[in-house]
Protein backbone atom coordinates (compact mmCIF):
# COMPACT_ATOMS: atom_id res chain seq x y z
CA UNK A 1 0.00 0.00 0.00
CA UNK A 2 2.04 3.56 -0.93
CA UNK A 3 2.31 5.96 2.04
CA UNK A 4 -0.58 8.28 2.08
CA UNK A 5 0.46 12.32 3.02
CA UNK A 6 0.01 13.10 6.24
CA UNK A 7 -3.30 14.24 7.30
CA UNK A 8 -3.68 17.95 8.39
CA UNK A 9 -6.38 18.14 11.09
CA UNK A 10 -6.98 21.64 10.27
CA UNK A 11 -8.30 20.67 6.55
CA UNK A 12 -10.61 18.57 8.20
CA UNK A 13 -14.17 20.58 8.87
CA UNK A 14 -16.27 17.16 10.03
CA UNK A 15 -15.18 14.08 11.23
CA UNK A 16 -17.58 11.15 10.56
CA UNK A 17 -16.57 8.33 13.46
CA UNK A 18 -18.38 4.80 13.50
CA UNK A 19 -19.26 3.32 16.69
CA UNK A 20 -18.84 -0.08 17.69
CA UNK A 21 -15.36 -1.23 17.82
CA UNK A 22 -14.08 2.12 16.91
CA UNK A 23 -14.47 4.07 19.54
CA UNK A 24 -13.73 1.48 22.20
CA UNK A 25 -11.54 -1.66 21.44
CA UNK A 26 -13.14 -4.90 19.91
CA UNK A 27 -11.75 -7.05 22.04
CA UNK A 28 -14.32 -5.56 24.74
CA UNK A 29 -16.10 -8.15 22.57
CA UNK A 30 -19.41 -6.38 22.85
CA UNK A 31 -19.96 -8.02 19.44
CA UNK A 32 -20.79 -11.33 21.22
CA UNK A 33 -23.10 -9.95 23.23
CA UNK A 34 -24.99 -8.21 20.04
CA UNK A 35 -24.78 -11.69 18.07
CA UNK A 36 -26.50 -13.80 21.13
CA UNK A 37 -28.94 -11.26 21.21
CA UNK A 38 -29.78 -11.35 17.65
CA UNK A 39 -29.72 -15.01 17.96
CA UNK A 40 -32.12 -15.30 20.54
CA UNK A 41 -34.57 -12.31 19.10
CA UNK A 42 -34.30 -14.31 15.17
CA UNK A 43 -35.42 -18.04 17.41
CA UNK A 44 -38.37 -16.44 19.55
CA UNK A 45 -39.71 -14.26 16.38
CA UNK A 46 -39.43 -17.30 14.08
CA UNK A 47 -40.21 -19.63 16.38
CA UNK A 48 -36.69 -21.87 15.84
CA UNK A 49 -34.26 -23.59 18.04
CA UNK A 50 -31.19 -21.18 19.05
CA UNK A 51 -28.71 -23.20 16.30
CA UNK A 52 -31.01 -22.92 13.27
CA UNK A 53 -31.87 -19.20 14.44
CA UNK A 54 -28.39 -18.58 14.49
CA UNK A 55 -28.17 -19.97 11.02
CA UNK A 56 -30.79 -17.72 9.93
CA UNK A 57 -29.20 -14.88 11.53
CA UNK A 58 -25.75 -15.36 9.53
CA UNK A 59 -27.94 -15.68 6.22
CA UNK A 60 -29.48 -12.43 6.54
CA UNK A 61 -26.40 -10.82 7.38
CA UNK A 62 -24.67 -11.64 4.17
CA UNK A 63 -27.48 -11.21 2.10
CA UNK A 64 -28.55 -7.96 3.20
CA UNK A 65 -26.26 -6.29 5.36
CA UNK A 66 -27.75 -7.04 8.38
CA UNK A 67 -29.96 -9.68 10.32
CA UNK A 68 -32.11 -6.72 10.90
CA UNK A 69 -32.84 -5.79 7.04
CA UNK A 70 -33.36 -9.14 6.87
CA UNK A 71 -35.59 -9.89 8.50
CA UNK A 72 -37.48 -6.69 7.11
CA UNK A 73 -37.37 -7.82 3.67
CA UNK A 74 -38.19 -11.83 4.39
CA UNK A 75 -40.72 -11.26 7.52
CA UNK A 76 -41.78 -7.99 7.37
CA UNK A 77 -40.65 -7.45 11.07
CA UNK A 78 -41.07 -4.00 12.08
CA UNK A 79 -37.98 -2.42 13.54
CA UNK A 80 -38.50 -1.09 16.92
CA UNK A 81 -38.78 -4.18 18.85
CA UNK A 82 -35.65 -5.85 17.30
CA UNK A 83 -33.77 -2.89 17.87
CA UNK A 84 -34.78 -2.27 21.74
CA UNK A 85 -33.89 -6.02 22.52
CA UNK A 86 -30.27 -6.86 20.30
CA UNK A 87 -29.23 -3.62 22.10
CA UNK A 88 -30.16 -4.56 26.07
CA UNK A 89 -26.21 -4.82 26.47
CA UNK A 90 -24.28 -4.84 29.30
CA UNK A 91 -21.36 -2.21 28.55
CA UNK A 92 -19.30 -2.78 32.18
CA UNK A 93 -16.60 -4.65 29.76
CA UNK A 94 -16.03 -1.81 27.77
CA UNK A 95 -13.04 0.37 28.72
CA UNK A 96 -12.68 3.65 29.62
CA UNK A 97 -9.71 5.34 28.42
CA UNK A 98 -8.61 9.04 29.09
CA UNK A 99 -7.24 9.57 26.02
CA UNK A 100 -9.70 9.30 23.96
CA UNK A 101 -11.58 12.28 25.33
CA UNK A 102 -8.37 14.69 25.05
CA UNK A 103 -8.04 13.73 21.62
CA UNK A 104 -11.61 14.53 20.70
CA UNK A 105 -10.84 17.55 22.81
CA UNK A 106 -7.92 18.84 20.81
CA UNK A 107 -9.01 17.44 17.44
CA UNK A 108 -10.82 20.70 15.63
CA UNK A 109 -13.72 20.71 13.21
CA UNK A 110 -17.65 19.05 13.99
CA UNK A 111 -17.54 15.53 15.38
CA UNK A 112 -20.87 12.80 14.33
CA UNK A 113 -21.56 9.35 14.87
CA UNK A 114 -22.60 7.31 12.32
CA UNK A 115 -23.17 3.63 12.92
CA UNK A 116 -25.48 0.94 11.62
CA UNK A 117 -27.34 0.48 14.65
CA UNK A 118 -29.08 3.16 16.86
CA UNK A 119 -28.77 6.88 18.26
CA UNK A 120 -30.43 5.37 21.86
CA UNK A 121 -27.47 2.87 21.68
CA UNK A 122 -24.62 5.31 20.32
CA UNK A 123 -26.12 7.42 23.61
CA UNK A 124 -25.67 4.95 25.96
CA UNK A 125 -21.76 3.83 24.51
CA UNK A 126 -20.51 7.75 24.82
CA UNK A 127 -21.93 8.39 27.65
CA UNK A 128 -20.35 4.96 29.03
CA UNK A 129 -17.46 6.77 27.79
CA UNK A 130 -17.78 9.99 28.98
CA UNK A 131 -17.05 11.73 25.78
CA UNK A 132 -21.03 12.41 24.43
CA UNK A 133 -19.99 16.37 24.65
CA UNK A 134 -17.92 15.80 21.99
CA UNK A 135 -20.30 15.17 19.25
CA UNK A 136 -22.85 17.23 17.81
CA UNK A 137 -25.02 14.61 16.18
CA UNK A 138 -25.41 11.16 15.47
CA UNK A 139 -26.67 9.41 11.84
CA UNK A 140 -28.36 5.89 12.59
CA UNK A 141 -29.62 2.93 10.74
CA UNK A 142 -33.47 4.84 11.11
CA UNK A 143 -31.95 8.04 9.60
CA UNK A 144 -30.67 5.38 6.67
CA UNK A 145 -34.23 4.12 5.93
CA UNK A 146 -32.56 0.79 7.64
CA UNK A 147 -30.22 0.95 4.65
CA UNK A 148 -26.89 -0.57 6.58
CA UNK A 149 -23.45 0.41 5.66
CA UNK A 150 -21.66 -0.04 2.81
CA UNK A 151 -24.63 0.95 1.38
CA UNK A 152 -24.64 4.43 -1.02
CA UNK A 153 -27.64 6.08 -0.29
CA UNK A 154 -27.62 6.37 3.38
CA UNK A 155 -23.64 8.45 2.93
CA UNK A 156 -25.78 10.39 0.90
CA UNK A 157 -28.71 11.28 2.91
CA UNK A 158 -26.25 11.60 5.84
CA UNK A 159 -23.70 14.28 3.96
CA UNK A 160 -26.92 16.56 2.68
CA UNK A 161 -28.29 16.55 6.42
CA UNK A 162 -25.63 17.32 7.95
CA UNK A 163 -24.60 19.79 5.32
CA UNK A 164 -20.97 18.30 5.10
CA UNK A 165 -18.57 19.24 2.17
CA UNK A 166 -16.67 15.70 2.10
CA UNK A 167 -13.46 17.18 0.58
CA UNK A 168 -12.79 18.61 4.04
CA UNK A 169 -14.29 15.18 5.88
CA UNK A 170 -12.70 12.19 7.17
CA UNK A 171 -14.55 8.76 8.16
CA UNK A 172 -13.09 6.69 10.97
CA UNK A 173 -14.04 2.93 10.93
CA UNK A 174 -13.49 -0.94 11.75
CA UNK A 175 -15.00 -2.66 8.85
CA UNK A 176 -12.64 -0.89 5.86
CA UNK A 177 -15.84 -2.30 2.76
CA UNK A 178 -17.85 0.83 4.81
CA UNK A 179 -15.14 2.93 3.79
CA UNK A 180 -15.75 2.75 -0.21
CA UNK A 181 -18.51 4.79 -0.33
CA UNK A 182 -16.78 7.28 1.72
CA UNK A 183 -13.62 7.61 -0.33
CA UNK A 184 -15.93 7.18 -3.65
CA UNK A 185 -17.63 10.76 -2.21
CA UNK A 186 -13.90 12.07 -1.19
CA UNK A 187 -13.20 11.48 2.31
CA UNK A 188 -10.35 10.74 3.75
CA UNK A 189 -10.64 7.33 5.02
CA UNK A 190 -9.08 5.91 8.16
CA UNK A 191 -9.08 2.17 9.27
CA UNK A 192 -8.86 1.35 12.81
CA UNK A 193 -7.87 -1.98 12.17
CA UNK A 194 -8.19 -5.30 15.26
CA UNK A 195 -12.12 -6.17 14.71
CA UNK A 196 -13.35 -8.34 12.29
CA UNK A 197 -10.42 -7.54 10.05
CA UNK A 198 -6.65 -7.83 10.08
CA UNK A 199 -5.63 -7.39 6.46
CA UNK A 200 -7.00 -5.64 3.97
CA UNK A 201 -9.06 -6.87 1.18
CA UNK A 202 -7.29 -5.94 -2.33
CA UNK A 203 -10.14 -4.32 -3.41
CA UNK A 204 -10.36 -1.82 -0.06
CA UNK A 205 -6.41 -0.89 -0.33
CA UNK A 206 -7.67 2.10 -2.51
CA UNK A 207 -9.81 3.30 -0.65
CA UNK A 208 -8.39 3.36 3.12
CA UNK A 209 -5.79 6.24 3.14
CA UNK A 210 -4.87 5.81 6.98
CA UNK A 211 -4.43 2.42 9.34
CA UNK A 212 -4.05 2.43 13.04
CA UNK A 213 -4.46 -0.24 15.77
CA UNK A 214 -4.82 2.48 18.44
CA UNK A 215 -7.60 5.48 17.54
CA UNK A 216 -7.03 7.88 20.77
CA UNK A 217 -2.99 7.75 20.08
CA UNK A 218 -3.33 7.93 16.47
CA UNK A 219 -5.58 11.15 17.22
CA UNK A 220 -3.26 12.61 20.29
CA UNK A 221 -0.29 12.14 17.40
CA UNK A 222 -2.13 13.90 14.61
CA UNK A 223 -1.99 16.99 16.82
CA UNK A 224 0.76 16.90 17.81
Amino acid sequence: MPETPRLNPEDVAVWIFDLDNTLYPAASDLGTQLGQRMGEFVAQYLDLPLDEARKVQKKYFHAHGTTLRGMMVEHDLQPDEYLDYVHDLDLSGIPLDDRLGLALDALPGRKLIYTNATTKHADRILGHLGIEHHFDGSFDIIDGEFLPKPNQRPYDVMVERYGIDPARSAMVEDIAQNLVPASGLGMATVWVRGGRELDLAAEHVPHVHHITDDLPEWLLELMR
